[in-house]
């Protein structure tokens, strides 16, 4: 089922998710709907606070940044109550965007390689190494859970020219093919 994108301005993209437990009900439903969702919004990640749920779940799907020839390096994955152990490499920019903000994009820098540990849909431990766009939709979908959006982590400059655009999107005022809510 898909489901609405909860736009930015609403607080819950704002609050640090909690844990989620392995009893958590309908989780495997939960995780479908996750998937449809991000699918239909043409994304390649997507949190549960940005459903509205305040809870340390993300996936992640980046095939779609790799050419066929290097699809194997791509990951379609799901991460509950992961942490980022370290993060390491010289920063570099990426023009990234943001289901919740909708329409606006900007060079974010991220380290190149992190270290991540979390569970996987079976609630099983792993502790894992990323780098590449692997590692930037990673963190990306970890400052989610996180309460941190993207547009906080850009220049001073580029979030003042786009400061209307974000009043926009707090009033609902979107033009996108994926429902959303405030």
């Amino acid at each position: 089922m898909i489901l609405p994108i909860v736009l930015y301005g609403n607080p819950v993209l704002k609050t640090p998710a909690k844990e989620v437990q392995n009893e958590y009900k309908d989780l495997r439903d939960l995780l479908n709907n996750m998937w449809d969702t991000m699918y239909h919004a043409k994304g390649v990640g997507l949190a549960a606070p940005q459903i509205g749920l305040s809870i340390r779940i993300f996936i992640v799907d980046s095939t779609a940044y790799y050419d066929k020839s290097e699809v194997h390096k791509g990951i379609k994955k799901v991460f509950i109550n992961p942490k980022i152990i370290h993060e390491e490499g010289i920063s570099w920019g990426f023009e990234e965007g943001c289901l919740s903000i909708p329409k606006i994009n900007a060079e974010v820098l991220r380290k190149p390689v992190l270290k991540i540990r979390y569970q996987d849909e079976l609630f099983q431990w792993k502790e894992e190494e990323y780098d590449d766009m692997n590692a930037r939709i990673i963190q990306h979908e970890y400052d989610h859970i996180e309460g941190i959006l993207f547009v906080e982590k850009i220049s001073a400059i580029r979030k003042k020219l786009i400061q209307s655009k974000l009043e926009k999107i707090k009033r609902g005022i979107v033009d996108v093919k994926y429902p959303v809510r405030q």
